[in-house]
């Protein structure tokens, strides 16, 4: 994929480092990157062009949309991904009558004034790098639910971990450490800048005085700007303290610093790297203070960017420092290394390989919302038999009907895909000049006998492939969920694997529903779990394919089964009467529309258009 990073690097903020970051992660996997920002140079190996991204003069913008608008028709752009409003604003106008989308990451709460709501420069889609941020942007900023996805800053942490415990001294009732450091690391500008003058006057002296082998270093940019208070209380703390006070200022090696800093004041990045590297973290930033990070805080820092981001309008918020000095007056007489756990989760979510990944994944969103944008219908069948079956969940086309399906679709035009096929146009495999004017998604569920000896003659002689939804367990040969349920149910017999493997020489996809089809919501979590990623892992061992979308029995799910989904390296997931208007919405929840025996031509024409979903909604308020 080609991406075009723009945005503003006046200064080498943490938006830049995300940005710098996610090109150097994504040129790794062999994408062609390039970045327009203000900045002379960045550190990063992909294609630079200067342009003041940040001056907002109409004329340097107008000069600015003239540059990028050539830089995408140049390169042949697939995503323009933009890192500030300013960079959102010019992107957007620069991409007007191209069939180009935009990405807009946003890394704070955005100003509310009336212009914000109403004039969306945001583009296709827009990541936002915390839940807090989310809310304010659906809440406050009146944007679109179905355009946001959270996704966090990625950190290329450190593969080798030194979390050995330092020597321990016995001078005092409490056990310390024989030297300990206390460490502020971020920006010393703005708000941020503001907290960090409070504490040095306020909180600062007394842990010092306290704790006589405590070094305090204050590590970051913008030290210059620290307000007039801070000045005047660090230029305090260096008299009296002398060169415990470690005025370090901009630096490259802040991993260096964390690995022999014991507790650390910050938000954003540096809580999380700090954390990844197994270091206390006191989350301070812009808008909150959770106090130190533990399991039980984690969540609620995270969601805030551990102190950066309030989800609603607040006063202006000032830090408390009794409240700091205390909690840090705590870990200082019993400091500790975080739990082994909390590390290795912080290094598993916040992972640049991880990140960077979901961020090429809404990139793809992005293209097939722009590509593609009306509803896709994506049809569900289970049995296809020669008649009709004394069944209460007429959930079967008899093989005659569903030939007039099939010739419906061929009269009509309509094209059926798979996954595997819109997943192709969406990475840029396949070129989306060829993607069918009217698409469809037939899928099927279960895996009966007679679609081996009904559906997979029809739907050859037609020249179309489909979908088909097999449990994991192979010893699994007919419906026992419906007759657990009802034992009148008829019995329906499954295909042998043989059979399933006839599908896959015919070149259908294979998709996942789990291993024995219960109600995924009425199991316990790590049941749920196993029951998703190992029918995944059996399906691609037993027939050799790979396994690209999921779905869910009876259409049974909730956010916690739709996270294992994902955990599970699905990249789609189908539900049943429920999900988005597109199916870029939400990629883990996709509208299923039920097929029945009696399908006329009229609900063929209703159930295949544009409109459906629509309709739907409307019609069953869902």
């Amino acid at each position: 994929m080609r991406i075009l990073h723009v945005l503003s690097a006046n200064f080498f903020a943490g938006s830049v480092a995300y940005a710098v970051a996610l090109a150097e992660a994504h040129h790794r996997e062999g994408h062609q990157v390039w970045l327009a920002s203000d900045a002379a140079t960045l550190p990063t190996v992909a294609g630079q062009v200067q342009l003041p991204v940040s001056e907002r003069s109409y004329v340097q913008r107008l000069r600015n949309i003239r540059v990028l608008r050539q830089l995408v028709r140049q390169h042949q752009i697939d995503v323009v991904h933009a890192h500030s409003r300013a960079a959102s604003w010019v992107s957007y106008f620069a991409l007007r009558g191209l069939k180009v989308p935009l990405v807009s990451t946003v890394h704070g709460r955005q100003h509310l004034h009336a212009s914000t709501s109403a004039f969306d420069i945001y583009g296709e889609k827009v990541i936002a790098i915390c839940e807090n941020l989310a809310e304010h942007l659906r809440e406050e900023v009146k944007m679109a639910a179905a355009k946001i996805v959270v996704v966090p800053n990625g950190i290329a942490f450190c593969e080798e971990i030194k979390t050995e415990p330092r020597e321990f001294t016995k001078g005092s009732p409490d056990s310390t450490f024989a030297s300990l450091r206390l460490a502020f690391i971020g920006r010393f500008n703005g708000p941020k800048g503001e907290q960090v003058a409070v504490l040095l006057q306020q909180a600062v002296p007394a842990l010092m005085q306290e704790f006589p082998h405590l070094r305090v270093a204050l590590i970051g940019g913008e030290l210059a700007q620290l307000p007039a208070l801070g000045k005047a209380a660090l230029k305090q703390l260096q008299s009296q303290f002398g060169e415990r006070v470690e005025v370090v200022g901009f630096t490259d090696d802040v991993a260096g610093w964390l690995l022999k800093t014991d507790l650390i004041i910050g938000a954003g990045r540096v809580a999380m790297e700090a954390l990844g590297a197994g270091r206390a973290v006191l989350a301070l930033g812009e808008a909150a203070y959770v106090g130190l990070v533990t399991p039980a805080t984690y969540a609620e820092a995270a969601a805030s960017n551990f102190g950066d981001v309030s989800a609603r309008q607040q006063p202006h918020f000032l830090v408390s420092a009794a409240q700091v000095a205390h909690d840090a007056r705590a870990f200082l007489r019993q400091p500790h290394r975080i739990a082994p756990a909390l590390q290795q989760r912080v290094r598993s979510e916040y992972s640049l390989a991880r990140v960077a990944g979901q961020v090429l994944a809404v990139y793809e969103s992005a293209r097939m919302r722009l590509a593609a944008p009306d509803f896709i219908p994506v049809l569900m069948y289970h049995k296809i038999p020669e008649a009709p079956i004394a069944t209460k969940h007429q959930i079967f086309v008899t093989k005659e009907n569903f030939a007039g399906h099939l010739a419906y679709f061929k009269r009509h035009n309509i094209s059926p895909i798979t996954f595997r096929d819109y997943q192709d146009f969406a990475s840029g495999r396949r070129k989306l000049a060829e993607f069918p004017a009217r698409p469809i998604i037939l899928t099927f569920d279960d895996g009966y006998t007679d679609n081996y000896t009904n559906l997979l003659p029809l739907m050859q002689q037609a020249g179309y492939r489909g979908v088909l939804y097999l449990l994991g367990d192979f010893e699994v040969r007919y419906n026992q969920w419906d007759l657990a349920a009802d034992p009148t149910e008829p019995r329906a017999d499954i295909m042998s694997e043989a059979q399933k493997q006839a599908f896959v020489a015919a070149g259908w996809e294979i998709g996942a529903h789990t291993q024995s089809h219960p109600r995924l919501t009425t199991l316990a979590p790590a049941a749920a779990a196993h029951e998703i990623a190992q029918s995944k892992a059996e399906l691609e061992r037993r027939l050799g394919v790979e396994v690209l979308s999921f779905a869910y029995p009876y259409g049974d799910l909730n956010p916690e089964t739709k996270a294992l989904v994902r955990q599970a390296g699905f990249t789609y997931a189908v539900a049943t009467d429920s999900g988005g208007l597109h199916l870029e919405d939400d990629r883990m929840q996709i509208f299923r529309i039920n097929m029945f025996p009696h399908e006329t031509p009229a609900s063929l024409f209703k159930k295949t258009a544009k409109w459906y979903r629509k309709y739907y909604r409307w019609k069953r308020k869902k």
